[in-house]
């Protein structure tokens, strides 16, 4: 299945999200794939920066770059786990180099889980639009919510990133948005340091990991 982890305000966690999602997935055994649309997976899994060509670069590309090429931009980031890089500063790319992307991840036989980001491109919205699972990530905010309300596209399921001492609840977004929060991540101290430290991509903190339970089972169960 291909998943999209995207949102509409930055700092909502969605990389962090979509990272520990795709770990999860790459203990089956089909592996998983983490595409990065946003540019800071790498630095969430600890892992080197790409220095060759990327995902930019072959979104930059015209039609003469086949899409097999994919395959060669990818880099191991652990058992069962890949990852397609983004490399340079994602490019306008054009909305039929845009849907060829989609296409080809959709049609992997791994679980593909895509880092959106929050700047919701043309690149961006082609893949949440042909997502089997499409995830907004969403901290329980009065303004993150209002521009959700106004998304160009709907998400199939919400990720609530839960703050502290926040008015808002769950219940709350749902009636808001009118789509079911599936996952509820909590704030805990262990997520910020193994982020912070680079070290997510070597243990997925156990109440994150828990957290997105629903999320892997939606996905192996499609």
């Amino acid at each position: 299945m291909l998943v999209a982890c995207w949102s509409v305000k930055g700092g909502s966690g969605t990389t962090v999200v979509a990272a520990a999602l795709a770990l999860s997935l790459a203990r089956r055994d089909e592996g998983a794939l983490l595409v990065d649309l946003a540019g800071d997976v790498p630095a969430a899994l600890g892992c080197p920066e790409p220095t060759g060509p990327a995902l930019a670069e072959w979104l930059a590309a015209g039609p003469e770059v086949e899409p097999d090429a994919l395959g060669r931009l990818e880099v191991d980031a652990g058992p069962g786990l890949a990852v397609l890089p983004l490399g340079g500063p994602l490019p306008a790319a054009s909305e039929e180099r845009a849907a060829v992307l989609a296409g080809t991840l959709a049609g992997d036989r791994r679980s593909v889980v895509v880092d959106c980001g929050s700047s919701m491109s043309a690149t961006g919205l082609a893949l949440a639009a042909a997502a089997g699972l499409s995830l907004l990530v969403v901290r329980p905010c009065y303004l993150a919510l209002r521009r959700a309300l106004h998304a160009p596209i709907e998400p199939s399921a919400v990720v609530l990133v839960g703050e502290p001492q926040r008015a808002l609840h769950r219940a709350d977004v749902e009636d808001v948005l009118g789509v079911e929060v599936r996952a509820v991540v909590p704030w805990r101290p262990a997520v910020a340091t193994a982020v912070d430290a680079g070290l997510l991509g070597r243990r997925v903190p156990v109440p994150l990991e828990r957290a997105l339970r629903p999320l892997v089972g939606l996905v192996v169960a499609a």
